[in-house]
């Protein structure tokens, strides 16, 4: 079986499964809607990833260099697959550019689409320029411009960090917990201290949820060695007094009502589905799970099974996951895309 596989997303996953299938001889194709590759990591423009520290330009960017540069990957940036037909060992994809791919099995690594804060518009997103998410974050400091407050330029002397925007919130129709935003919100905050070792940063809590060995890494020591203050708390909203944001709600220890002025207030906005996902589950004829991500078939089977045999899935697509995870998934689910090919040419 000579065909390539069809690999859906040139993000972390994406290139993972890229660069397993190339290095055993095994061509592939990369599909990607955008203009280039990286995923989430390139595109948002992330700072440091959690948890080497390593810069995202450099850590994803070398991903993206292995696989441009191998001649067993192909890559379609802006484009789309429309329609995907066939069976194991025979599918035949089109896409939006007019190219037409024939291909033994699909991986989809279409990721994540970050939650919009403005369907939490009582925390003050696109109402007031200083209420900014975690992502808008990362790109002040990827960018080296540093952290400034949007309206004015200043240096904020206080930093709110708010969690669980777009996770765990029944009212907004987002129920799941987005996996990463704590531990990202925590590093955050060390980044911003580090810079602005004379700004006072608060992280404004439902749980703490640094789960695995990120807990000393990223919960304690941005307490014990940046200093960084965490408020167990409700938050009811985000409004201005005209000079400063002013948080209000209840601190949930002491049972007692908040209202602290910042210069900047930060969402930790969650991983929502891809927003594509109704279209790939029609165009690929695999199924989502009831929130909206792709719905793994059997998760102690061959790793990334969907519902449809010969398409696959790995990272985000899933539900919400860490970088390293994604890459790992991807390592993982072009292996056993190769498994299922061998065992699919046995018995034709």
């Amino acid at each position: 079986m000579t065909k390539p596989i069809l690999i859906l997303g040139g993000g972390p996953a994406g290139l993972a499964a890229a660069h397993s299938l190339a290095t055993v001889g095994k061509k592939c194709v990369i599909v990607e809607k955008e203009d280039k590759l990286g995923g989430a990591p390139i595109l948002s423009g992330y700072a440091k990833l959690v948890p080497t520290g390593e810069w995202a330009k450099d850590a994803i960017g070398g991903m993206v260099a292995r696989v441009t540069d191998n001649a067993h990957v192909g890559i379609e940036t802006g484009a789309t697959v429309t329609s995907f037909d066939g069976n194991p060992g025979d599918f035949t994809a089109e896409l939006s550019n007019g190219s037409k791919i024939e291909a033994e099995a699909a991986i989809l690594c279409s990721g994540f689409t970050h939650f919009d804060s403005v369907n939490k518009p009582e925390w003050g997103f696109g109402t007031y320029e200083d209420v900014v998410t975690t992502t808008q974050v990362e790109q002040m400091i990827s960018s080296g411009n540093g952290v400034r407050c949007p309206s004015d330029g200043r240096k904020p002397e206080r930093v709110a960090i708010l969690l669980c925007v777009g996770s765990r919130d029944r009212q907004i129709g987002r129920e799941w917990c987005s996996k990463i935003c704590c531990t990202v919100s925590s590093n955050l905050a060390m980044e911003i201290r580090e810079e602005l070792p004379d700004c006072h940063v608060y992280i404004y809590y439902m749980d703490i949820r640094t789960f695995g060995l990120y807990e000393t890494k990223y919960y304690w020591r941005s307490q014990e060695e940046f200093k960084v203050k965490y408020i167990k708390a409700r938050i009811a909203e985000v409004t201005s007094d005209g000079d400063k944001l002013i948080v209000k709600g209840e601190d949930t220890l002491v049972k007692r009502p908040i209202t602290i002025p910042f210069d900047m207030v930060v969402h930790a906005i969650g991983m929502d589905p891809n927003v594509d996902n109704p279209t790939l589950a029609q165009t690929f004829g695999i199924d989502l799970e009831e929130n909206g991500f792709v719905d793994v078939a059997n998760r102690y089977g061959a790793m990334g099974e969907t519902s449809r045999p010969g398409v696959f899935v790995a990272g985000a697509a899933t539900g919400p996951e860490t970088i390293d995870d994604s890459i790992a998934q991807g390592h993982g689910t072009a292996m056993a895309v190769l498994s299922s090919l061998k065992d699919f040419s046995k018995s034709a």
